[in-house]
């Protein structure tokens, strides 16, 4: 809907926002009309280059016009069913996605947190049904983060952070360990355990990549063990690293993974692939989701899958990422660039990242912050060098303009 089209102006509009809505979220003084491709537009009409990516969402970019026309087309047939009935986007996602990434099974969802849910649920009915009652514990990493429903928020390994705080206790069933320590993960086994949970980038965590060892290692740490490794892909699937599924880079494959984010084009989808065998743990009535694998959001995400996997962009994202992370290391202040394709980190020596988003913000730059000393970039897969060479320029001014102020502040001080 276009501001033209209601009787509001924008301010009246973020004063209705301000007003009636549960504010858990930082707003910029920006509202959000349109979109297309790289850039966000407000209602004025100023282009904002994105490279935040609605949350590492819009992958094959903003308003892509085969998603859109996908769910018009959709909208028109049936956008809504219960799951008894056959219909055509969900059969034809669900070979897509299986096909693509070698998986056996899928199951539909509504978000990211909800497809971690449905892992751990299915993670703990194998168990239980394989080996007994007791056998439903689950290992996670130190700075992951699952989601924010009660069981994602329970395997997140962020027990001091605002994600938890307040909301604790929480499930029982999980133990933590350091991200990158196999030895760790050992320590911590017991014959209760019956997966390790990890993320193969660990995003909110502050861009931190599994080493190749080490993921190789819990693989086959797992098969002696006779447990399961379930993978988090909910932000590095879909080509965000530079393969379809960021555990194609490690030559692995788990018994769970789970997506989101990407795979909808901007629609709320979620999905766990896992193998055959662990796959018949959900009998009938074992799970459900009225929305999950609605005809509308398929028909939306295998538009937007299509596109990535047709369009090579998992290519683009590494050929991009890999030029885009050697310039920013060039970046005034900069400690470390980590990541993979276009799931970029830039960690600052000094606790300047909030300025430095803030900064870019008021220069038409998207991207988001993890803390105080560490930037992340998740712009659209369609992103050229010359997008990055854009967004370089202006977090060049951004990092030495934050410098210069945390300077001024220390002298004052």
């Amino acid at each position: 809907m276009k501001l033209k089209d209601t009787s509001y102006t924008a301010e009246e509009i973020m004063a209705l926002t301000d007003k009636y809505l549960m504010e858990t979220y930082e707003r910029f003084d920006f509202m959000a009309e349109s979109a297309s491709e790289m850039y966000l537009y407000d209602e004025t009409g100023r282009a904002f280059l994105d490279f935040y990516g609605g949350v590492a969402v819009n992958s094959v970019g903003n308003s892509n016009q085969r998603v859109v026309s996908a769910i018009i087309d959709q909208a028109q047939d049936l956008s809504h069913t219960f799951n008894y009935p056959y219909t055509i986007p969900q059969a034809l996602l669900a070979k897509t996605i299986c096909e693509a990434i070698k998986m056996d099974k899928i199951f539909f969802q509504n978000s990211g947190t909800e497809a971690n849910e449905a892992m751990i649920k299915l993670a703990r009915k194998y168990g239980t049904d394989h080996f007994g009652p007791n056998k439903f514990q689950i290992i996670t990493a130190t700075n992951s983060f699952h989601g924010r429903t009660f069981g994602s928020l329970s395997a997140t390994g962020q027990p001091d952070s605002a994600n938890q705080l307040g909301y604790l206790p929480g499930v029982p069933g999980f133990s933590y360990v350091p991200f990158n320590d196999l030895k760790a993960i050992k320590e911590s086994y017991n014959e209760n355990v019956i997966g390790i949970m990890l993320e193969p980038i660990q995003g909110e965590g502050g861009v931190n990549p599994a080493e190749l060892e080490y993921l190789q290692g819990v693989r086959n740490f797992c098969d002696e063990k006779n447990i399961l490794l379930l993978l988090d892909e909910v932000q590095t699937g879909w080509g965000r690293t530079g393969e379809l599924m960021a555990y194609m880079h490690y030559d692995i494959r788990p018994d769970i993974v789970s997506m989101a984010k990407a795979m909808g084009g901007g629609t709320p989808i979620g999905a766990i692939c896992a193998t055959k065998k662990v796959a018949t743990a959900f009998s009938h009535g074992a799970h459900g989701s009225t929305f999950g694998g609605s005809p509308l959001c398929c028909a939306a995400s295998l538009a937007a899958v299509s596109e990535i996997i047709e369009r090579n962009l998992a290519i683009n994202a590494h050929l991009v990422g890999k030029d885009f992370m050697a310039k920013l290391t060039d970046l005034p202040g900069v400690k470390e660039v980590r990541g993979r394709g276009l799931m970029i980190g830039i960690e600052f020596k000094d606790p300047i990242a909030y300025d430095v988003k803030h900064h870019a913000f008021d220069h038409r730059l998207l991207v988001t912050a993890i803390g105080e000393h560490t930037v992340r970039l998740v712009p659209p897969l369609i992103a050229t060098v010359e997008d990055c060479n854009e967004a370089l320029a202006i977090l060049m001014e951004s990092s030495h303009t934050a410098l210069e102020k945390l300077e001024e502040k220390r002298k004052s001080a």
